[in-house]
């Protein structure tokens, strides 16, 4: 697949883990602690994000130190992205990019019902 990127306009997907991909249990220790669930849709919208050669690139609120148990997860799933940005914190998260000199706006947010999955996300 990385050799189709060259031919495609790539989107970027910034992807939460907990409560938008897999299921979120309430704490931490929790997350760390259950076998991981998948939630619906996850992934055949990573698998059709793939084919549009799309980055993904997961982010998340687990600290840094839990990078090797997060990435044992997502693999347990089948879950293939192209980053892992941890550490992030649980607040408000805002993505400021530009407009592009055609009119292109080049920012959009999603806000999903936590542990609902994101079979319905529409690009």
């Amino acid at each position: 697949m990385i050799e189709n990127k060259l031919f495609c306009k790539i989107k970027t997907i910034f992807c939460d883990i907990d409560g938008t991909l897999i299921k979120h249990h309430g704490s931490l220790s929790k997350q760390l602690t259950h076998k991981p669930e998948i939630l619906e849709g996850v992934i055949e919208k990573f698998d059709e994000w793939d084919r549009k050669c799309y980055n993904i690139i997961l982010t998340t609120g687990r600290k840094e130190s839990l990078r090797r148990i997060t990435e044992n997860q997502l693999a347990e799933l089948g879950l293939v992205y192209d980053q892992l940005i941890m550490g992030i914190g649980g607040g408000p998260r805002i993505l400021i990019n530009d407009i592009k000199p055609s009119g292109l706006k080049t920012a959009f947010s999603v806000n999903l019902e936590r542990n609902k999955g994101i079979r319905d996300v529409q690009l």
